[in-house]
């Protein structure tokens, strides 16, 4: 849909009373010197959930962000929400940056107080909201300490608290995950999760597809600033239709599998322990090839057919870019 498109139906649901808010980047692009950091980007999201902004090193994610904020300017298009342009009158929104804005000789309540009445907050609203979140993320004992005495991943919690005590409708979170263990991910997952169930709109670039795939509703794949994909999650995986097939056996069974799979044009992708993984062309070559395994007595453990994972999907579309 066009940007003029978007409006109007801005417009006519306001008028009809029904609110929707929409974040809307059209024909967005900034150059730095000779270099094309983003290039005519153009997406909208006009529903509550994770969107994911994804992309190597260097694609643009972390501009486009900065842009959508203010804090860099683009060079050309339109960046609206609610068909407004976005300032902290505007939207109530959220930044975790991927570089860490914490102050490391400040002690943790007082400078998340301080984060909340920047965003507007009274002082006693601001350490009221800091102090449950230090409770829910599992930091209130540091609350008196001095940020640089935290663990990495404390201080990723902190950041994520100065993110969202306001109470943000709009959240950009630029690689949350990154540095985190296994615990700590699963705690930012609780926490990004509820932010899910309050109707949020999330914006979340990461380099953990596994991660995005499991919540994001809809992407946008950038390479050297240009757009290789965008759309619905579902869709695209839809779209490709079945690709891979995931076979369980023991070694010796599958010595005899190969050979058969080899003859029907089915490719090994990647061998683990007692579960291979191949590429298919369809159902109906995975199909043939169970009933010849069948018919040479092999009885896979497991045989299932499923969708490329978002993984496979970036890296064919940022290799085919390169």
């Amino acid at each position: 849909m066009s940007f003029s498109g978007i409006y109007a139906k801005i417009i006519q649901n306001q008028k009809a009373g029904v609110m929707l808010l929409a974040l809307t980047v059209q024909n967005v692009s900034k150059s730095f010197g000779s270099k094309k950091a983003v290039d005519n980007l153009s997406f909208e999201i006009s529903q509550p959930g994770v969107f994911g902004l994804l992309g190597t090193n260097g694609a643009g994610k972390t501009t486009t962000i900065r842009m959508i904020l203010g804090i860099i300017p683009k060079d050309e298009g339109v960046i609206h929400w609610d068909g407004k342009e976005i300032t902290s009158k505007t939207v109530r929104y959220g930044y975790m940056p991927e570089e860490r804005g914490i102050y490391p000789k400040v002690k943790i309540l007082e400078q998340l107080t301080y984060f909340g009445q920047l965003r507007g907050m009274s002082r006693h609203d601001a350490a009221k909201a800091a102090k449950y979140w230090l409770e829910r993320l599992g930091v209130a004992e540091y609350q008196n300490t001095l940020a640089e005495k935290l663990s990495k991943g404390n201080q990723q919690k902190i950041q994520l608290i100065a993110a969202i005590i306001h109470d943000p409708e709009l959240i950009f979170l630029d690689e949350p995950f990154s540095g985190l263990d296994p615990i700590n991910t699963d705690v930012f997952k609780n926490i990004i999760e509820e932010l899910i169930s309050q109707n949020k709109i999330i914006v979340m670039s990461s380099h953990q597809m596994f991660t995005i795939e499991q919540y994001c509703r809809d992407l946008v794949i950038l390479n050297k600033g240009c757009t290789v994909l965008k759309g619905n999650l579902r869709a695209i995986k839809g779209g490709y239709g079945h690709t891979n097939l995931s076979l369980g056996c023991s070694p010796e069974a599958f010595e005899k599998a190969l050979p058969v799979a080899e003859r029907l044009g089915i490719k090994l992708i990647e061998k683990r322990a007692n579960a291979y993984e191949f590429k298919i062309n369809g159902d109906e070559s995975a199909h043939a090839f169970l009933r010849e395994l069948v018919d040479s007595g092999i009885c896979p453990d497991r045989f299932e057919i499923r969708e490329p994972s978002l993984h496979e999907i970036f890296v064919e579309k940022v290799g085919a870019a390169e």
